[in-house]
């Protein structure tokens, strides 16, 4: 990313009031260019924050009330690791008086569960790697602050919930003109957000040719587009499918690779039932890469998350389509030399 002039500072104008006792509000900076993906607020509501890593079939939580802000923000800053996302906003926090709470990396945190088990805003506005992901949580006074940070190769994702304070707080993470205003008055032209590329039923290929292999290794999940189940069941329906036979073969061609196949349904019936019919789901694709395709059983994984993480509008059919679907995620850590 080119800069001139004075260095690049987007402010993400993280407003928190202050404690009854303290004067005014503190903002916290974010040293790189930020926009906002998307947010939520409520006047007054419960919120499970996190507390501790995932355990006995669950994550540890403990209630609070207060308004809530939640924000999530697309930070252009390729690179980066997750602790450099983090440290800043961690560090103003301390600085401001917060208290941590709890904080873990990825696998400490509990991996998969931990990540399906919390309050995070939806892809593609807020993604997760759930191989490479950090999140952190502090008080001060009633108030909490939750935040959890993730990436891919061209682009880092924050989230931030606050919860507490008066119930005329600012939101945590303000309108989307904040961070282009920042850098303009710094003298810079305001970065622009990357626009997602959505997949299309075309081989595992995007609408720009990219290939599933490379997608996997460079931007996170891939939704599989062109399978086809057999109504309200598990059952893959008998076929070929080219997004299946172009993930078997990337997978012979890496086979110190591991991936998830994760399902997900749309929000019709209750959370239990389609967390399970989703990983029956999933797991109807791996047998099918297993036996159709030759992979070995361990270099395949398969999750379901009913509709938790929904990418469209459940109000209409259109939306609940496009709900329904598996996706496949590398869950290796390292690509081997």
């Amino acid at each position: 990313m080119k800069q001139t002039g004075t260095t690049l500072c987007a402010v993400l104008a993280l407003t928190l009031l202050a404690a009854a006792e303290r004067a005014g509000a503190i903002t916290l900076d974010m040293p790189f260019a930020a926009v906002p993906s998307a947010g939520k607020s409520e006047a007054l509501t419960s919120y499970a924050l996190p507390i501790a890593a995932f355990s006995d079939g669950k994550v540890p939580t403990r209630m609070v009330e207060g308004p809530l802000h939640q924000t999530a923000w697309r930070i252009d800053a390729a690179g980066l690791t997750t602790l450099e996302l983090l440290a800043p906003l961690r560090a103003q926090l301390l600085a401001a008086g917060f208290r941590p709470v709890f904080e873990c990396e990825a696998a400490s945190c509990g991996g998969f569960d931990f990540r399906y088990g919390i309050l995070i805003l939806p892809e593609p506005e807020m993604h997760v790697d759930l191989g490479d992901y950090r999140y952190f949580a502090a008080e001060r006074g009633a108030e909490v602050v939750s935040l959890i940070v993730s990436r891919t190769a061209a682009a880092g994702f924050v989230q931030m919930i606050h919860v507490g304070g008066a119930a005329g707080t600012a939101p945590l993470l303000s309108a989307s003109t904040k961070a282009a205003n920042a850098a303009a008055g710094a003298g810079t032209a305001p970065v622009a957000a990357t626009p997602t590329v959505q997949p299309a039923p075309d081989g595992g290929r995007d609408v720009t040719g990219t290939a599933l292999g490379e997608r996997l290794l460079t931007g996170g999940a891939v939704a599989l587009e062109d399978l086809v189940f057999a109504s309200g069941s598990a059952a893959l329906v008998e076929g070929q499918y080219a997004s299946l036979q172009e993930l078997a073969d990337w997978l012979r061609e890496n086979p110190a690779l591991t991936v998830a196949l994760v399902g997900h349904t749309d929000a019709s019936g209750g959370l239990e039932g389609n967390i399970a019919l989703s990983r029956k789901r999933a797991d109807a694709v791996r047998q099918y890469l297993i036996r159709q395709a030759g992979i070995p059983a361990a270099q395949i994984e398969a999750q379901g998350v009913g509709y938790l993480s929904p990418r469209a509008s459940n109000l209409d059919e259109a939306g609940r389509e496009k709900n329904r679907r598996v996706e496949v995620m590398v869950t290796s850590t390292q690509v081997a030399p």
